[in-house]
């Protein structure tokens, strides 16, 4: 763990089974997590029936509704991906995104930078512009996200302050994304629970929380790593919103295909959680 990391992850309520997922993600290697996802033949787009059209459908679809908008976003736990931004890009000027491990805070420089060695995310531009249907180029798309992601900060969801004591990305958010990050970081189910009131507190009563993650997972792998995940189900995303003081506008799950069981996890299936952080409660 790099000092820096370790930093970040200091604080009274050190425990054990955090402490042991922090280590194990020391081995997370990038380049193999994007291979093993988002190339085919789970980065397939070409059928309508694939999880990577629907993940991208869900987002778009909840965009175009014109309801989850502002100023600020915030994408929780962003890893190696761009992927869950590109329908966001359009309806919020400043967007921060946060990794709690600092290679895929690399790896999301090389693409914002556009340098050599960059993860081509072209097909994922190209098939979100050609859902939305506003007649944008996938260039155009990519310049704008470029544009409008503004910093790219140190997470740990673990703690009361995910990002920090004096925070550099504008606060309350208007908008929180976060995709494959709770669940995949939390030890057991009330860690899972504790995660979410965390960063629920970045966001302002009334806004938005897009949440994408996996169901019924219990490990995956990156590489030389292999990373623990609490198995959640529908239910227990929905009651877990709930708690956290959030009116659930829609939940929707895919049922992982036979064909896309490729041995990289044991996922059963993908969650998408669209929520709205009630006024007047207090997590």
């Amino acid at each position: 763990m790099s000092q820096a990391d370790r930093s970040h992850t200091a604080g009274t309520d050190w425990d054990p089974g955090r402490a042991a997922v922090a280590s194990a993600y020391q081995r997370f290697e990038p380049g193999a997590y994007l291979r093993n996802n988002y190339t085919p033949p789970r980065g397939d787009l070409s059928s309508p029936d694939g999880v990577g059209p629907w993940k991208l459908r869900c987002l778009a679809q909840t965009f175009a509704t014109g309801e989850v908008a502002g100023r600020t976003l915030i994408d929780i736990g962003s890893g190696p991906t761009i992927y869950q931004l590109l329908s966001a890009c359009a309806h919020f000027e400043d967007i921060t995104m946060t990794d709690f491990l600092e290679v895929n805070r690399q790896e999301l420089g090389l693409w914002l930078r556009e340098e050599p060695g960059a993860f081509n995310w072209s097909v994922y531009s190209q098939h979100v512009c050609l859902i939305e249907g506003k007649g944008e180029s996938w260039q155009e798309k990519e310049r704008q996200l470029r544009a409008r992601v503004k910093r790219v900060l140190p997470i740990d969801v673990h703690q009361p302050q995910p990002l920090g004591i004096a925070s550099l990305a504008p606060l309350p958010a208007d908008a929180l994304v976060s995709a494959f990050c709770l669940e995949a970081v939390s030890p057991d189910l009330s860690s899972f629970q504790r995660a979410l009131d965390h960063i629920t507190t970045l966001l302002r009563p009334g806004g938005h929380l897009l949440l994408i993650g996996a169901l019924e997972e219990s490990w995956y792998l990156a590489g030389k790593a292999r990373l623990a995940v609490v198995p959640v189900r529908e239910e227990e995303v929905r009651e877990a919103l709930v708690l956290s003081g959030y009116e659930v506008r829609d939940l929707r799950t895919y049922i992982m295909p036979t064909h896309l069981r490729t041995g990289v996890d044991d996922v059963k299936g993908i969650f998408f959680a669209w929520a709205q952080k009630k006024v007047g409660v207090e997590v």
